[in-house]
C-alpha cells in the first residue's frame, strides 16, 4: 500500500496530527493508498511556506525568463512520468485509461505555452494628459494563492490553475479533493526534481471543513482558484468576498447538446454520445440535455438509444473500456437517486435506469448508460446536475424554442448546436447564454481558449492568455519631471 506525505515548504511531511485518510479504487474497492489528513495546522504551515517563498525565498529573485525556463522543465518531467501520473489518477478516481493518459500527455503543454508568457507580461506606458508627468502601469503578482480541486480531473483542474499562476510570479498552496489526492502527491515529486524553490507549490490533503476553510479564510492568502459543485463555489465565493479576496470559480452545468434537423446524424449520434457517457457524465461540460428537433426526434434519440447500449462497461484500466465506475460513493448513490426522481416527474427510461451488474464490473459501483425520454425543461433532472450518465432528452420546434430551452438554466458553462447550416451555428453561438459553445463538436478543451462559464457555473475563466491577468494585478506609477511641485491644495 503506498503511504503519502504532504509537501510543505520543499519538505514531504505527516499531518500535524498524524491522521491518515484511507483512499479506495472505485473499480475494485480496495483500499490502495493512504493520505494525510490536514488540520489547520497544516494549512498555516502551507501558506507561511507559500507565503515566504513569495516575499523572501529565491522565487521572487528569478527573472521572469528563468521562472519559464522552471515551468517549462516541469512541463518535461510530467511528459516523461505520464504513464505513472496517468494511471495512478485511473487508480484514484476510476475514469478510463485512455482519458487519463490523453489528459496528463497534454498537461506539458500548458507549462510549455504559459511558461513561454512569463517574460512577456507587461505594463503599459500612458500618454498621460498632466504636463510633466511619466505614468506607467506595472503588472505584479498577487502573491499566496490557494487552488483546491475537484476528483473528476485532479492534475489538469490544477495544472489549469498553476501554470497561468507560475507563470504571473505567484506562489500556490494545492489541496485536491481528500478522494484524489494521490496524483497530485506524485505531481509536487516532479515539482522537486524541476528545481522549483521550496513553498513555491505545495500540497496539502485532507477534507475541506478541516484543512480547506483554513486555506480559504488565512488572512495571507490574496486568492482562490477552485473547481468543484455549486455549493462549495457559493461557500468559498462568500468567505473570499470578507476579506476581498481574488476568486475564480469554475462550478457546475447543466449544459445543452441541440440537434438540428439538417445536422450530419451521424456525427450529431457520437457528439451526443460522448457529451454524456465520456467520463461517466463526471464532467461539468457534460451535454446531459439532448434538445432535437421535433421532426427527427423520434427517430434520432432511437438511433442514441441504440448506439448508448454498445458501450462496453468495465475496468478503466482496460483500453476497450468506455464507461468506467462512478468514483465516490456518495455520488453514486446520489445517481441513483436522480434516476428515481425522473422517474417519478413521469420521466420515460428508454435505457438502462438502474445500477450494473455483471462479472467484469469489479466492486460493482457502476450505472448503466441512462436516457430518459418524455422530458420538459422543469423536470429536476433538466434543472439540476446530475453529474452522472444520464441523458434528458426535449424535443424542440425552432430556433427560438432551442434557444429558449437551453437558456432556461441556472447554469451557463457548454452547450453545443449540430448543424450543417454555418450561418445558424454562428447564431446560435451568440444567442445561447454559456461560456463554451462548440459547433459539429464536443468536449473539446485547449490551454489556448479560455475555459469558464456564468450564471451559477461560475466566475472567471482559466486558460488563454486573459487566464494570466487573473492573478495579476494592475499598479500605476506617477513620476513628476517637473522642477516645482504645484499648489498642494489643488488636485493634480
Amino acid at each position: 500500500m503506498k503511504q503519502y506525505q504532504m509537501f510543505i515548504g520543499g519538505q514531504w511531511v505527516d499531518a500535524t496530527d498524524g491522521e491518515i485518510i484511507e483512499t479506495t479504487n472505485p473499480y475494485s474497492g480496495e483500499v490502495w493508498a493512504t493520505i494525510p489528513r490536514g488540520r489547520a495546522e497544516d494549512a498555516e504551515r502551507a501558506v507561511q511556506a507559500a507565503q515566504a517563498a513569495f516575499t523572501s525565498g529565491a522565487w521572487p529573485k528569478l527573472t521572469a525568463s528563468a521562472r519559464g525556463q522552471l515551468m517549462r522543465k516541469l512541463g518535461d518531467l510530467i511528459a516523461e512520468n505520464a504513464e505513472l501520473l496517468a494511471k495512478t489518477e485511473v487508480t484514484d478516481n476510476g475514469k478510463l485509461i485512455n482519458e487519463m493518459l490523453g489528459q496528463v500527455k497534454y498537461l506539458p503543454q500548458y507549462f510549455y505555452y504559459f511558461g513561454g508568457m512569463a517574460d512577456k507580461i507587461e505594463g503599459a506606458v500612458i500618454p498621460i494628459d498632466k504636463p510633466d508627468t511619466f505614468n506607467f502601469t506595472r503588472l505584479e503578482p498577487l502573491g499566496v494563492c490557494v487552488a483546491i480541486t475537484a476528483w473528476n480531473s485532479p492534475l489538469l483542474l490544477a495544472v489549469n490553475k498553476l501554470a497561468p499562476g507560475l507563470a504571473a510570479g505567484n506562489t500556490f498552496v494545492l489541496k485536491p479533493s481528500e478522494y484524489t489526492s494521490a496524483s497530485a502527491l506524485e505531481f509536487a515529486k516532479l515539482v522537486e526534481k524541476a528545481g522549483f524553490p521550496p513553498g513555491v507549490i505545495n500540497v496539502v490533503t485532507g477534507l475541506g471543513q478541516e484543512v480547506g476553510e483554513p486555506l480559504v479564510t488565512h488572512k495571507l492568502v490574496k486568492k482562490i482558484a477552485f473547481t468543484g459543485s455549486e455549493f462549495g463555489g457559493q461557500r468559498i465565493y462568500e468567505s473570499a468576498a470578507k476579506d476581498f479576496k481574488r476568486v475564480t470559480l469554475e462550478l457546475g452545468g447543466k449544459s445543452a447538446n441541440i440537434v438540428f434537423a439538417d445536422a450530419n446524424l451521424d456525427n450529431a449520434v457520437k457528439g451526443a454520445i460522448g457529451g454524456i457517457y465520456a467520463a461517466s457524465g463526471q464532467t461539468c461540460v457534460a451535454g446531459s440535455r439532448l434538445l432535437v428537433q421535433r421532426s427527427i426526434y423520434d427517430r434520432f434519440v432511437e438511433r442514441v438509444v441504440e448506439f448508448a447500449k454498445t458501450a462496453k462497461l468495465g475496468d478503466p484500466m482496460d483500453v476497450g473500456t468506455q464507461v468506467g465506475p462512478v468514483t465516490t460513493p456518495p455520488q453514486f448513490q446520489k445517481i441513483l437517486d436522480y434516476i428515481d426522481i425522473a422517474r417519478g416527474e413521469g420521466g420515460e427510461c428508454l435505457l438502462g435506469g438502474k445500477k450494473a451488474t455483471g462479472p467484469n464490473l469489479g466492486a460493482g459501483r457502476f450505472v448503466e448508460p441512462t436516457i430518459f425520454g418524455a422530458v420538459h425543461n422543469r423536470m429536476r433532472i433538466a434543472q439540476e446536475e446530475v453529474f452522472g450518465p444520464i441523458l434528458a432528452c426535449i424535443p424542440f420546434d425552432d430556433e427560438d424554442e432551442a434557444v429558449q430551452i437551453a437558456n432556461d438554466s441556472n447554469y451557463a458553462l457548454a452547450a453545443g448546436v449540430w448543424t450543417e447550416n454555418m450561418r445558424r451555428g454562428l447564431i446560435m453561438s451568440q444567442r445561447l447564454e454559456a461560456g463554451m459553445v462548440w459547433v459539429n463538436m464536443y468536449r473539446a478543451v485547449s490551454y489556448m481558449s479560455p475555459f469558464g462559464g456564468h450564471k451559477r457555473s461560475g466566475v472567471g475563466h482559466e486558460n488563454g492568455m486573459s487566464a494570466v491577468m487573473e492573478y495579476l494585478q494592475t499598479k500605476s506609477v506617477w513620476i513628476s519631471t517637473g522642477l516645482e511641485t504645484p499648489d498642494p491644495f489643488v488636485l493634480r
